[in-house]
């Protein structure tokens, strides 16, 4: 059975669970991980992670977990060119943008917040949206995902993206994990000091996936 954390809650009952994996195992907490694994008795557990938390690194470090390293990337995957911008470029980057969706190309734009916050002052993805889609990115097609979006709404604008009817998706870190565009050849994470290594590192997994890729942060 496939599922998400849903398969956690007491409805959930396996008749003989043998084998239990879990996948991108540090977004989810020990108790749950616990509460998933004691459905079985005693079942073989593998967790699955790109970005080891440190709880993962002590259980490895004291021989509790053995260790299976893939080492390869898949088929077709390229490198990823990564440079560092400061805001002064900004215009420079956003035409950039511009000129890789006029080759065909579409772009991830990243921030770290979902609407403006009186306690930090950091760009926010639904304020940029609005200043960007009414002046720089008004010739072109751009969508918006955050976490205050609807599962159903965000899932349309996702698969709007793939499709190719959206050059240019501003989001948050929704799109962090599960997303496979091949034409997705650009990122630009806003206030890149904001988020941990292992979500850089997520979040360059987005692109990569197809003939030419980049990732610029500032």
């Amino acid at each position: 059975m496939f599922g998400t954390q849903a398969l956690i809650y007491d409805s959930i009952v396996f008749k003989k669970l043998g084998f239990v994996i879990i996948d991108e195992q540090h977004r989810f907490g020990v108790e749950q991980r616990s509460r998933l694994y004691a459905k079985g008795d005693n079942p073989d557990l593998l967790v699955m992670t790109a970005t080891p938390i440190p709880r993962t690194l002590t259980l490895t470090l004291y021989g509790d977990l053995d260790i299976s390293t893939i080492d390869s990337l898949p088929s077709g995957r390229q490198p990823i060119q990564t440079v560092w911008r400061t805001g002064d470029a900004l215009e420079k980057v956003y035409q950039y943008i511009l000129d890789d969706v006029n080759k065909g190309g579409q772009t991830y734009i990243v921030y770290p917040l979902i609407e403006k916050s009186e306690m930090v002052q950091l760009e926010n993805v639904e304020d940029a949206y609005k200043r960007l889609t009414t002046s720089t990115f008004k010739n072109i097609k751009v969508g918006m995902v955050h976490g205050k979006i609807k599962p159903k709404a965000r899932d349309e604008i996702i698969e709007k993206f793939f499709n190719g009817d959206i050059d240019v998706l501003m989001a948050t870190t929704v799109i962090e994990v599960g997303l496979d565009n091949p034409n997705a050849t650009l990122m630009v994470i806003e206030h890149a000091e904001r988020f941990g290594l292992a979500q850089l590192h997520q979040l360059r997994g987005r692109i990569g996936r197809g003939a030419k890729n980049r990732l610029w942060s500032q």
